[in-house]
């Protein structure tokens, strides 16, 4: 023990809880030989002070309800992370932290939401943290103004972040924080470690803004802390924050990416191990033992657990002032349990409305607009928005209110008792899609909500990355993409969808469904209401379609198996197979009919998720699709490549792939369809040119 007492001499006990935070980082990054290190060793004070003397949270209960959340969103700073997370107890061992970076283990390279207790969300691609925990405290806000009643207050906690330079400077930062300002999130405190320092050189390269100047521009609290290793200064800035009230607060905090290492202010210490010598160095610089790795002193440790046993005491006191507000509140204390549990009323699909046969039809957006708003007054998680394209995209929820920060002499909404402002479930986005895909993602992972975004198909590429993470992290929330082919028109190209709805069913753990017609949109949305698994994309149309008589056809309830055979005798072979989605059902319907005239038995399937339908029984798929008739036709207004599994070379030159391979024109949406082969006429065509190579090849 000699060689500990001489560190212990020099090095005060906040240090040495610091640096019992830095090294266990620095150590496991090593022994991964992988890793992030400059960023935990220069933003490990900020994160002490933080966890020590102001975060709220149990780690016997990391989903308790009211807990602070903390969202690492610079998530290459992983091992800072996992480090509190141990040292806080956790439910993550000693040898979890060994096992950073390695197959199986609760240590990813980033965090993962739902992989290791206490991480609150997925981050690493920068700024998305940044978004989803402006989600989070939109969350918050909301069920604050819904539930608080005076002396009882149930919800009330701060959403935290440390972000970095690189969170800063991306585009999806920037629009979360314009909203995050314009809607006065008061319980938002962000540390921004400020490191001058890239992945490749160093912030003044590519980065010379004032970025307080900026953040107070966007309606923010700024505050600047010149010295990262003022514990003092910073827990007085983190003070400040919390009394602001009225505007979100960035604590710019001047840290040394590195700090103590040999490589310290230089990028060499961002993305790579400190190898062996430096890390000897760093811990000799520091005071810290050489050996053994992963030590933590007791009385560290012993610090640390203490302040994780807090929380249990503070959450106890929570349970107790829940207790008193189901007595003073029954009925809204049952509305409580109720948005926690997402629990769906027994009665409420009988209020999904049908819809009767019409020519005519109605778009299946409007169609949505119409079930949504039919069944929301029973779904109180129910929340959401577009980005400024409400009209258009028909997600308002007419009964819903609008979530919207207080306004002096602006007219005040009531609740069932006092004022609030927060409290409407209708979210307003702006122009701001990526945000908005990380913001509802942010809803979804607070907890109470199941939330759903909305824009034109064309325009969720700009939200992209959200959408990704929301399905690695197997988010249960919905996205609404109206527009959804060359049949919107004259808005031309730059608007019409071609590679979309491939590309969304190429997400891992993504659902994509396309409705026919009205009734296929109502069981959509009772299918991703109820999906609780990822993600869920409608994609809706603008056009009027059809609505097809289901006395007539199979019913529309055959969409929660994704594919189910819409006309056609089901005991028979047929000689050819029609497969559609969308607005381009009521088309194959008419081929459909046409060939059936002629004598030619033809089957037309509707499959409007591909999802459900590959993941039913052997028995079921190849019922619908019999596997000995090759004779197929796919058709769907978007690229071709996800329907070659269906209808394409399996089946040796039998089938076809009705798609669209190119851009769309300019032209009235009927033109376009009619140009790009999606017709009656050439469905019909097709069919028979298929069955004559067949006759050909039988003589």
């Amino acid at each position: 023990m000699t060689e500990f007492t001489s560190w212990r001499s020099f090095v005060d006990f906040d240090t040495r809880c610091i640096n019992a935070i830095r090294f266990l980082s620095v150590d496991m990054i090593e022994k991964a030989n992988s890793g992030h290190p400059g960023m935990p060793m220069g933003a490990a004070p900020m994160a002490y002070v933080l966890w020590t003397k102001f975060l709220k949270f149990n780690p016997k209960d990391p989903y308790w309800a009211d807990r602070d959340r903390f969202v690492l969103s610079a998530g290459h700073g992983s091992a800072l992370l996992y480090s509190l997370l141990y040292l806080s107890g956790y439910d993550l061992s000693l040898d979890d932290i060994k096992q950073f970076r390695q197959w199986g283990s609760k240590t990813p390279g980033h965090p993962e939401y739902r992989r290791t207790p206490g991480v609150e969300c997925t981050t690493g691609p920068l700024g998305q943290g940044f978004a989803n925990a402006i989600g989070m405290a939109m969350g918050e806000a909301f069920l604050a103004a819904r539930f608080n009643r005076t002396g009882h207050e149930i919800m009330d906690h701060y959403t935290y972040s440390i972000v970095s330079d690189g969170d800063i400077m991306e585009g999806v930062a920037s629009e979360a924080a314009s909203l995050a300002g314009h809607l006065k999130l008061g319980k938002v405190v962000y540390l921004y470690d400020s490191n001058h320092i890239t992945l490749s050189a160093a912030t003044s390269l590519v980065m010379t803004e004032n970025v307080g100047k900026r953040f107070e521009a966007y309606g923010w609290h700024y505050q600047y802390v010149e010295d990262g290793n003022d514990l003092a200064a910073i827990e007085e800035a983190i003070k400040k924050a919390r009394e602001e009230t009225g505007r979100p607060s960035l604590i710019e905090v001047r840290t040394h990416i590195g700090y103590g290492s040999p490589k310290q202010d230089s990028f060499e210490a961002h993305g790579s191990p400190l190898g062996p010598e430096d890390t000897r160095k760093a811990k000799e610089n520091l005071g810290w033992p050489t050996e053994p790795p992963f030590y933590v002193p007791d009385e560290v440790l012993s610090f640390f657990r203490q302040s994780g046993d807090r929380g249990a005491k503070l959450e106890s006191g929570w349970d107790n002032k829940l207790s008193e507000y189901a007595k003073a509140y029954p009925d809204m204390r049952r509305e409580w349990d109720r948005m926690m549990k997402l629990e769906f009323p027994p009665d409420w699909q009988q209020k999904v409305p049908s819809f009767g046969p019409d020519e005519k039809g109605i778009a299946t957006r409007s169609a949505g607009g119409k079930v949504m708003n039919a069944i929301a007054n029973d779904l109180p998680f129910l929340i959401g928005g577009s980005g400024d394209l409400n009209p258009s995209t028909k997600t308002a929820l007419k009964d819903g209110g609008t979530f919207e920060p207080p306004q002096e002499g602006g007219e005040e909404i009531q609740g069932s008792e006092g004022k609030w402002w927060y409290g409407g479930a209708n979210l307003n986005f702006g122009v701001r899609e990526h945000a908005m895909g990380g913001i509802i993602s942010g809803l979804a992972m607070h907890g109470g909500f199941l939330p759903y975004g909305a824009t034109f198909l064309i325009f969720s590429d700009y939200m992209r990355p959200a959408i990704r993470l929301a399905a690695l992290g197997g988010l249960r929330l919905i996205y609404v993409f109206t527009h959804d082919s060359v049949a919107l028109g004259e808005d031309g190209p730059t608007h019409q969808p071609v590679e979309h709805i491939p590309s969304l069913r190429a997400i891992p753990n993504m659902t994509v469904i396309r409705p026919a017609d009205a009734n296929e949109t109502a069981e959509a949305w009772k299918a991703a209401l109820m999906h609780k698994e990822g993600p869920v994309s409608l994609i809706l149309s603008r056009q009027n379609l059809p609505t097809i008589d289901r006395k007539k056809y199979a019913a529309a309830s055959g969409l929660h198996k994704g594919a189910y055979v819409l006309a056609g005798d089901e005991t028979e072979k047929p000689d050819i197979i029609i497969i559609a989605t969308g607005s381009e059902v009521h088309i194959c319907l008419q081929a459909y009919e046409t060939l059936r005239s002629e004598g030619i038995s033809a089957r037309l399937v509707s499959m409007p998720c591909q999802e459900f339908f590959d993941s039913q029984p052997e028995e079921y798929r190849n019922k619908v699709l019999p596997p000995e008739v090759g004779e197929r036709i796919a058709v769907e207004a978007a690229a071709t490549q996800d329907w070659y599994k269906y209808a394409g070379p399996k089946y040796m030159g039998e089938g076809a792939v009705i798609g669209l391979d190119h851009f769309g024109a300019s032209a009235p949406g009927k033109t376009n369809m009619r140009e790009f082969g999606f017709t009656a006429e050439h469905i019909i065509e097709t069919a028979k040119a298929i069955l004559g190579k067949k006759a050909g090849a039988l003589h």
